[in-house]
């Protein structure tokens, strides 16, 4: 699977964007856009083991958000992450190399949020949140609210969690979202412990029944 790495200019400075694109005997099924969370990267296990969806026929991008880039520790406000992040899809969707549709964006933590709250404005056609944290883990208001943007936009959305996430559980989701969300529950915490592939066989599932 070839893997191009290039930097696109934001309102916050260059994200880096890693885009793998299927060979030219697979087919082509559509493209998934996925960011990281607050206190990691594009490295995160299972980010990674979402890369085998391009022997599938995806094109999969996973993109570093400004803060990542410039090599700090702490993401900068939510605010500033869909300052960057709506520029990127829009740079992702135009030209002679554009993505192909249907177009799928998401993350994880963190960036599930981004994703969720920016799903209309960016034209996606689906939203895929990796850890979606509901709550503090100390306990707290739920944030279900910020996936409202996708729910008024009435676009597929599945949830991939932990079932020991501190975050909030698989029930836990599906209390707050009801059936606007297509939940799946996976073995590990927040970060999917030891069991990354678990996430693959989920979002390999959903969107099986996504495209069909």
């Amino acid at each position: 699977m070839p893997l191009s790495v290039r930097e696109i200019q934001t309102p916050q400075g260059p994200a880096r964007v890693h885009v793998e694109r299927p060979g030219r005997a697979a087919p082509t099924r559509g493209s998934l856009v996925l960011s990281h969370g607050a206190g990691g990267g594009v490295e995160a296990a299972d980010l990674v083991a979402l890369r085998a969806l391009v022997d599938d026929g995806w094109t999969y991008v996973r993109v570093e958000q400004p803060w990542r880039v410039a090599g700090r520790r702490i993401a900068t406000p939510p605010r500033t992450l869909d300052a960057a992040w709506v520029p990127v899809l829009a740079a992702l969707c135009r030209g002679r190399w554009a993505l192909p549709r249907p177009l799928v964006v998401g993350g994880r933590s963190a960036g599930a949020r981004v994703a969720c709250r920016t799903a209309s404005q960016v034209g996606a056609d689906a939203v895929l949140a990796l850890s979606f944290p509901l709550v503090p883990p100390s306990g707290g208001p739920s944030r279900a609210h910020e996936t409202q943007l996708v729910l008024d936009a009435r676009l597929p959305l599945a949830v991939v969690q932990g079932q020991r996430d501190p975050f909030g559980t698989p029930d836990d989701v599906r209390t707050a979202l009801g059936e606007a969300a297509a939940v799946y529950a996976v073995r590990g915490d927040h970060s999917f412990g030891r069991h990354p592939e678990d996430v693959l066989v989920a979002t390999e599932g959903w969107l099986s029944a996504l495209t069909q």
